[in-house]
């Protein structure tokens, strides 16, 4: 086991790195075509102008690699102290600090995360702006100081390290050689590590000398995959020859390259192709002279293209690049599928045991995989599962339970649980992306839909077009008299006139003393927090609970879709609810939850059920993203909850 978590570990690293880096690309690009444009030896030299590139680069690059870096891990205040203590590389360096700003920016937002934690309820009311200023001010300002005297040097050290070796390979015509570990490495998932790591550092380091770098043509070059997607279109089967031609385009020109990916780990044996591709790509970059003027991000030929330097022998280096590197990986893809025995290509097996490899999710893997399975012929039982059961799945189950009844099926019940109680029935079980693999475990047998957004997902009415095809015939007659007959037994959030009234009947669920407006969060914890102590200070959960909810959303987040989060205890947290409740938060400047902005906010508690049909109600008012602009503009607690009612 020690091996796969490590390959992990260096993938959540490299997944890191890249995030640091990518948010940032547009400033590279600026950078370079400056650079590109009006340096002595470029396309429109001026002096004035070409006075932008030092400072850039000493200071704009870094700052905002250590600013984002802070952010990741601490919001505004981890950005702020990111961006002081990367302040000390730049100023102890002679060379550009991207490498010491990924190293010293996460520190100083992990620093500051640690301080706030430490205090969190401590400061006296009228004191948290003064506490919160110096704070920053001081452990900014001592991690700079460490990092001029420690960081800063040590960097300069490693990276002249790394320059020396990529020259020497360079000198010596080895570069084509880390072929051999690029290629395998992109579709492992390592490949952030590397670029955004070393290859990008390293080589805008050239490009200041030289004006360009064939550094970051390594990996970015499209040459090998579409070499592959190539062959299968020519000469794959199955499923994998008909989703070729569309991939080939998603891959070349817009520069996904993770769509390839599925194809190779069908016949392992591509990876030679791609090495072979990526080799000859780099060998004639060397030989004519290639390379780029700012990072390809991401690695399409348009933007290749866009930041090759303007003269012809680059534009003719870059093109015959890839132009080659494609050629050679197609012709011996082509040579390994026309020998190979296999008689069907399972794209999307291959998808999923890429989405596994990846270690989380992956939005090219789940256009092949979004659901498993077989779907039977007549489905009476789907089922929404979470981890507890009391929010997200309850949310989703009155969705579909409403399209459900729109398109005539009678015949088939809407429920949620928790995964843990999956019943052993249940035909279909819908659940996020996350807990598929748990569902799966539990009743494997089943036909699983895979959701990233319970409150609009474009599944929901794929799931009911299938329904349908599967008893069209019979359908015809119910779906006439659907509305009336489900009159009678109409699910419980259609039964209730409003969730004012719901609240009434169930001790008052939802208040408007626990509806606050205009809040605003640093970080999602803080937001989930309030949220609990609300929930705590109206008796509906003890003080466990709080913690809980942070673990809930730790394990799989709670964020719903438009614009909404539904914190909430875990399953093993019903212990400590005391009776079900709800908390409604506005935010309307947002707080990220995991890169999705939210701007309402329901904390949940349930207890024995008596929270969903209201849950349901919401999760109907909350569908349309009309309804969620009213409440985030709501002035008073009152014309939120009317909204809701409504």
């Amino acid at each position: 086991m020690a091996q796969p978590n490590i390959k992990i570990a260096v993938q959540k690293f490299g997944n890191f790195l890249s995030s640091m880096v990518m948010p940032n690309i547009g400033a590279f690009i600026a950078w370079g075509l400056i650079t590109a444009l009006f340096i002595p030896s470029g396309f429109w030299p001026n002096e004035s102008l070409a006075k932008m590139v030092d400072p850039m680069i000493t200071y704009l690059l870094p700052l905002l690699i250590g600013y984002t870096g802070g952010k990741l891990i601490h919001d505004q205040r981890g950005a702020v102290v990111g961006a002081i203590a990367t302040m000390g590389v730049i100023v102890g360096s002679d060379i550009p600090m991207f490498l010491g700003a990924m190293i010293v920016g996460p520190i100083a937002g992990y620093a500051i995360k640690l301080f706030d934690r430490a205090i969190e309820g401590k400061v006296k009311a009228g004191f948290e702006m003064l506490v919160n200023n110096f704070s920053a001010g001081i452990i900014g300002g001592v991690l700079a100081i460490l990092a001029f005297a420690g960081i800063g040097p040590a960097v300069d050290v490693f990276t002249g390290w790394l320059v020396s070796g990529v020259e020497w390979l360079v000198e010596t015509n080895l570069l084509p050689l880390t072929s051999i570990l690029i290629e395998p490495a992109k579709i492992l998932f390592l490949n952030n590590a590397i670029n955004h790591g070393v290859l990008t550092p390293i080589g805008t380091e050239q490009i200041k000398q030289t004006g360009q770098s064939i550094l970051l043509l390594l990996e970015a070059n499209p040459g090998p995959g579409i070499g592959v997607l190539l062959a299968y279109i020519f000469f794959g089967k199955g499923n994998a020859k008909q989703s070729a031609p569309g991939a080939a385009l998603i891959h070349f020109f817009g520069g996904i390259h993770e769509i390839y990916f599925p194809y190779i780990l069908m016949r392992p044996l591509l990876f030679i192709a791609v090495i072979l591709g990526g080799m000859s790509g780099v060998f004639t970059l060397v030989l004519l002279g290639g390379g780029l003027f700012a990072p390809a991000s991401p690695g399409s030929i348009l933007a290749i293209t866009a930041v090759t330097p303007h003269h012809a022998s680059a534009y003719i280096a870059n093109f015959a690049a890839v132009l080659v590197a494609g050629a050679v990986s197609f012709i011996a893809s082509a040579f390994i599928l026309k020998t190979g025995k296999q008689s069907d290509e399972n794209i999307e097996a291959a998808a999923q045991k890429m989405q596994e490899m990846k270690g989380k999710k992956s939005s090219v893997a789940s256009a092949f995989t979004a659901t498993e399975g077989k779907l039977p012929e007549n489905v009476s039982k789907i089922v929404f599962a979470c981890d507890a059961g009391m929010g997200s799945s309850a949310m989703g189950a009155s969705l579909l339970r409403k399209k459900v009844k729109a398109a005539g099926l009678n015949d088939v019940n809407v429920t949620n649980t928790a995964i843990s109680n999956i019943p052993a029935d249940a035909q279909v079980v819908i659940t996020q992306e996350e807990l598929t693999p748990r569902a799966k475990n539990k009743i494997p047998e089943a036909y699983h839909v895979s959701v990233d957004n319970f409150l609009s997902s474009p599944e929901y009415d794929n799931l009911i077009s299938k329904l349908k095809g599967t008893a069209e015939e019979e359908l015809i007659d119910i779906a006439e008299d659907a509305e009336a007959e489900a009159m009678g037994e109409s699910p419980a959030e259609e039964r209730k006139e409003s969730p004012a009234a719901e609240a009434q009947e169930n001790n008052d669920l939802l208040l408007e003393k626990y509806v606050f407006l205009n809040q605003k969060f640093n970080h999602k914890d803080e937001a989930i927090r309030f949220a609990g102590r609300a929930l705590v200070d109206g008796g509906y959960v003890r003080e466990n609970y709080i913690e809980a909810m942070i673990e809930r959303d730790e394990m799989t987040s709670t964020y719903m879709g438009n614009d909404v989060a539904i914190p909430h205890g875990t399953e093993a947290a019903k212990q400590e609810v005391i009776k079900s409740g709800f908390t409604v938060i506005q935010v309307p400047e947002g707080v990220d939850f995991n890169g999705e902005k939210v701007r309402l906010i329901f904390g949940i508690a349930g207890k024995d059920g008596t929270h969903l049909e209201i849950l349901s109600s919401i999760a109907v008012t909350c569908s349309e993203m009309e309804n969620i602009e009213k409440m985030v503009q709501a002035k008073t607690a009152k014309e939120l909850m009317d909204i809701l009612n409504g």
